[in-house]
């Protein structure tokens, strides 16, 4: 690891709907506090506005991904994902997130942790936090990732190479079962609920129990200081039901607002992060949702225009939907595999330099 003073190599990536910071683990402490304070200091925080780091000063663009090789034989690279505060001075591994993912086999080519297929470039991902795999398959002509491409995803503008994920145990990853409280619905704080946790733990909510519609836009929910407090209640209520504990300094469970798809799609959604409100939605929260409104009887599933077997979950959110595959095993609800499509572009590769302590 280089000294801080001189730079830290870092590459800076356009994931799904995120924007983060990725390193090799070499590049950084050993030390989780030591690392976790040059990270603070790298991205800007604590400060609303991140003035002095390259965090965007929203939870969406203030993440770090890092990256090393694989020590077992069956994944190629290990990904740690770390969610670092915004105006708070905390960093954690407490969730998993699928966007920053999307990049994770393109940064891994390109520091040479794994070698590059003649057109499609295949890499098996042990994502740490969750310790689940997941198949990252991208375009690789002349052995260099292609960030240009066909594909557009609500959220992000333009269009960009397609990144195929696959992902085969994200049931239970985190709690241990894909419905962490052994109930398909609970009553929390006065409301129904499904906790479900399909690669993210979340807390399903129909929009109108809260007193809202879902429609709204993120920034008119996060001005809703009643929502706000009744949704904070319900997550931490909901979060000692799954078996979570103290979540006062984690981003999970993450609570997602339910309403009747407006634009075609499957479910209308919102979800918070969990305060701000996510401008659209996490790949592992999409899989969440899906999984969750196709339980029968769960919050959600009655406001749902379900796919016929085999179609796609079509998760609409304030920027467009969202779309995921997920097959079942036979004649159940139980998740088997999931697949996703996302693009990913490479924004800068250098050194940062951190603020000094």
């Amino acid at each position: 690891m280089t000294r801080a003073a001189d730079g830290i190599r870092c590459m800076m990536m356009r994931g799904g709907t995120s924007k983060g910071a990725y390193f090799l683990a070499d590049d950084l402490p050993a030390d989780t506090v030591e690392r976790d304070d040059l990270l603070l200091r790298i991205m800007g925080s604590p400060d609303a506005r991140q003035i002095d780091g390259i965090g965007g000063a929203h939870p969406l663009t203030s993440k770090v991904g890092i990256v090393s090789r694989s020590a077992g034989p069956d994944t190629d690279v290990d990904y740690l994902f770390l969610q670092v505060g915004v105006d708070q001075p905390v960093v954690t591994d407490q969730q998993n997130c699928g966007n920053i993912l999307a990049g994770i086999g393109m940064f891994a080519l390109e520091r040479g942790l794994v070698a590059a297929g003649t057109d499609l470039t295949t890499v098996r991902i042990r994502m740490v936090n969750t310790d689940s795999v997941a198949v990252a398959t991208f375009p690789t002509p002349g052995g260099r990732p292609r960030y240009d491409g066909d594909l557009a995803i609500d959220g992000v503008p333009g269009t960009a190479a397609p990144v195929e994920i696959a992902f085969s145990d994200t049931a239970g990853s985190t709690t241990g079962a894909l419905l962490p409280t052994g109930n398909v619905v609970d009553e929390v704080e006065g409301v129904k609920v499904t906790c479900i946790d399909n690669g993210m733990p979340s807390v399903l909510v129909s929009a109108t129990d809260l007193g809202v519609s879902g429609t709204e836009q993120p920034t008119d929910l996060e001005s809703n200081s009643g929502l706000a407090e009744r949704v904070r209640a319900i997550r931490f209520a909901a979060a000692a039901l799954m078996g979570m504990n103290d979540v006062a300094e984690s981003t999970v469970p993450k609570v997602v607002l339910l309403s009747p798809p407006l634009n075609g799609g499957t479910i209308g959604t919102r979800s918070f992060l969990p305060v701000r409100v996510h401008t659209s939605i996490g790949v592992l929260g999409a899989q969440s949702v899906a999984a969750g409104i196709a339980i029968p009887g769960a919050v959600g599933h009655d406001l749902a225009c379900l796919p016929a077997q085999g179609e796609p979950f079509r998760i609409e959110h304030p920027t467009g939907e969202f779309v995921v595959r997920i097959d079942f095993v036979p004649g159940t609800t139980d998740v088997a595999s999931s697949v996703v499509y996302r693009t990913a572009r490479k924004l800068f590769d250098g050194l940062v330099f951190p603020r000094l302590p």
